[in-house]
Formats: C-alpha cells, structure tokens, sequence
C-alpha cells in the first residue's frame, strides 16, 4: 500500500502548476492539482491572454487612421466595449477547457478547492487531510493594494478587464509594464489616461533608452505622466472620483488603477506549518533546483519572484519534472530571457541594458538608430522605432537587444535565440538583411553610437 495518497499534489492552476501537474501524470504519477479559481491562473484569466486582445482592440483607432492614407475609405461609427468583454470571456472559457482536458488527458486529478499546508506532507482542502510525497507550491502572485482613504473605490489587473463600460477619464498609479500596457490600451480606445507614478520615468529596471524611447512616444499619444508624487486619497464624486496626490493636485476619474507591483500569494497558505521559509516580500525562496527550505516541498512560478513571466514558471515546472522523475537534475536557466511589453509602440529587450553591460564588462560599445518606419511615411504618424544592441568590447558578443516599435514583441523572440547562442557582432554584420524591413536595421548598424 503506498505510504501516500499522491506522489505529487500542486496548489495552484496556473501555468507552472498546470505544466508540473500534467508532465507528473503523463509519466504515471499520481499526480493532484488543487485550485480555488480557476484553471489557467493569471495568464489566462487575469494577464498575458485578455490583456494582448484588449491590446489588438487598441490598435485598431491608429489602423483605421492609417488605412485612409494608403487609399481605403473607412468609416467608423463607435467603439463597442461589452462587445469586447463577451468576446474574451468567451475565448478564456475555451481555454480553460483545453487546460481541463489536458489535465483529465493526463490523469491528473482536479481538486476545487482552498488548499492549506498542514506540514510537510499533508494538505488540508476544505477540511480533507491529503498526503503527498511531493508538494509544489504554484500560487502565483496577486496585484498590491495599497491602503490609502478611498482605496474601495480603486480596482487592480483583476477587475479591469470586466469594467460595465469604457471609463471616460482614467487615473493609473504605477509605471511599470502592467501600468503602462493598460496606459495605453485605454487612451488607444478613446479614454483620457494619467500616469502617476512615485519616482521619475517609466519602466525602472529597463534600458535608459528605451525608457526615454518609450516615454516619449506615449506622451505623443497624449497620455499624461505626473512624476515624483503618489496617490493620498480617492473619494467619490456626483461626477466620477476624484484622486488626490500627495504633492496637493487632484484628478478626476472615472476608473482608478493600481497598478504599482504584485506579490507573492502565499499568505494563509501555511508555509509556516510546513518548514517553508519565505523571503521578506512573502515569496518562497528556493534552491537552483526549486526545491524550498522543506526537502519534499518544490515552488515555481511568480510565488518564487524569481523571473515573473508565464514561459519562465513553464520552463521552471519542466526541471522539476527532469529533477524529480527523471534521473535529471536540472536547474532553471534565467539568463537572457527575452520579454515584450505590449503598449503602444511595444518593447522588446533581451540580455543585459547598457548600465548592466558596463558594469559588468567595463568596455562596450553600443550601436543604435532611431527612425521612422516606412509604413509611417505615408500614414502620417510621427512614431518612431529605436533599435539597440549592447556589445562586449573584447568578446564582440552581442549581450544586449533593446527595440521600441512595431513588432517588437515578434523580432526580439528571434534575436532572443541569437543572444543565446553567444552571437557576435561580427555575425551581426555578415548577415544579409531582409529588405524592406523594420528589423533589417540590427544587421546594418555599423557605425558605434557616440553619446
């Protein structure tokens, strides 16, 4: 008789959750995934999935625009925000089934519910005790709510895809990649947008020109920024909300977002009871190999705030796999991961920024252009792309892509392979380009930037 009911037993339906939960089960594993939501987690219900089609809905008022100067004659009559919100609900139900049948498929079993550590082997769902060799904690993460007078009247991520109507006027605290993808979702679909945000420029973290690339093309947009203050007060009007701001202006609101950072979804979850140690922000902390403080307890995924992207907590569960049931043991490759951030124009960034690269190489060399893409010269539009790659002065190794622009989601995934494999510059330059194109530009960058 086994000595437990599972060999392992994952809390939470995300992504990694999901991936672990079902690679288990496909080996033959008694495998058991416990979810309190929904299956599919943030990603598919609250993120990456609703968030990149309210982004295609956004892009549609600059088409339109741009489809009279090449010869179409459009008329438009209005923007219909409930049909959107039917259309993504619709489409993530779908989803969740494809998740679901992967899971049964598998013959991993599903268990709806709360689940709380009791100790190192045992789960308690709803008042039923279940053991398991192996546990994996995969609740993700959640959107900050920060306690100021008024914040009932504030939503998160959560709630923003599910609004009754289009807000006319919307106030976004935060500057990071969720702020300013919602930024620009809704001044793209008609709305007045503000972004306030506690320290200067946007995007803290990512590379200096790209910041300023960025900031500037949103500003074009008529997006508004107020720096170096944060929200005091949100109160209710006859007209809307009304935002008050520590430096003593106010703004008026129809919908007020907090977007200004997530953390780790553990509390409640008994880590304590279990031997798991966390981190001060509430994420568990994990070895090379996922493994947490308790030897049997694995974590994957934003719980762990290493590297917070959907491909990465993937990546992770299947180590795990490797690690556990393979004869394996494999750790996590967090190196050079590439990543979008889908406003308007998007970003995409691989490797290291230029502050990074100098403090690690000391000598590097930088090549950069800025221009305006040829679709834009017959639209009209005055947006422009910034293409950039960082190179180590004495390996010529490109360890760095930075690009603001049209597609840049799509080109960096492909660089992002170039990156690496250890690219040079060299090879750069001995690759012919693929004309006319916006990503031609990175193979004809000969010239070292100055400044």
């Amino acid at each position: 008789m086994a000595k437990y009911d599972y060999d392992l037993f994952t809390i939470g339906a995300g992504s990694g959750g999901v991936r672990a939960a079902r690679l288990a089960g496909r080996l033959g594993k008694r495998s058991a995934l416990a979810e309190e939501w929904t299956v599919g987690g943030t990603c598919v219900h609250r993120g990456c999935i609703p968030k990149k089609f309210y982004v295609y809905a956004s892009h549609f008022a600059d088409e339109f625009e741009a489809a009279r100067a090449f010869g179409w004659d459009i008329e438009v009559s209005a923007f219909d925000w409930p049909r959107l919100v039917a259309a993504k609900k619709k489409e993530l139900a779908r989803l969740e089934g494809l998740y679901e049948k992967g899971l049964s498929d598998a013959g991993v079993t599903v268990l709806r519910g709360r689940a709380v550590l009791e100790d190192a082997h045992t789960v308690n769902l709803g008042g039923k005790l279940i053991t398991a060799e192996n546990i994996l904690i995969a609740t993700g993460g959640r959107p900050q709510m920060h306690d100021i007078p008024g914040a009932q009247h504030m939503i998160t991520s959560d709630e923003v895809f599910d609004l009754p109507e289009l807000p006319r006027r919307v106030v976004i605290s935060g500057a990071g990649y969720i702020a300013l993808e919602f930024a620009c979702i809704f001044r793209g679909l008609g709305s007045d947008v503000t972004v306030v945000y506690r320290r200067t420029g946007v995007l803290r973290g990512f590379d200096d020109d790209v910041r300023k690339a960025l900031q500037e093309e949103m500003e074009a947009k008529g997006i508004r920024f107020v720096f170096e203050t944060v929200f005091e007060e949100v109160h209710k009007t006859d007209d809307g909300l009304t935002v008050r701001l520590a430096n003593g202006d106010t703004l008026a609101a129809d919908c007020v977002l907090m977007a200004a950072g997530r953390t780790a979804n553990t509390h409640g979850l008994g880590c304590d009871k279990a031997g798991v140690t966390l981190a001060s922000d509430g994420s568990v902390m994990v070895d090379a190999y996922s493994r947490t403080s308790q030897p049997n307890i694995f974590a994957v995924g934003d719980v762990t705030n290493r590297v917070n992207l959907t491909p990465v907590a993937i990546h992770e569960a299947m180590c795990l796999t490797e690690t556990l049931w393979k004869g394996n043991p494999s750790k996590p490759d967090h190196a050079d991961i590439a990543t979008a951030v889908f406003t308007q124009p998007p970003v995409g960034t691989v490797g290291l920024t230029e502050t990074e690269a100098r403090k690690r190489f000391g000598e590097v060399d930088i090549y950069r252009a800025r221009f305006r893409p040829l679709k834009h010269t017959i639209s009209g539009s005055t947006e422009k792309v910034l293409v950039k790659l960082v190179v180590a002065r004495e390996s010529d190794r490109v360890v760095g892509v930075h690009m603001v622009g049209m597609d840049a989601g799509e080109i960096i995934q492909a660089l992002a392979i170039a990156v690496k494999a250890g690219v040079t510059k060299a090879q750069f330059d001995a690759t012919m380009a693929v004309h006319p194109t916006t990503a031609e530009e990175f193979v004809l960058m000969y010239e070292k930037s100055v400044g």
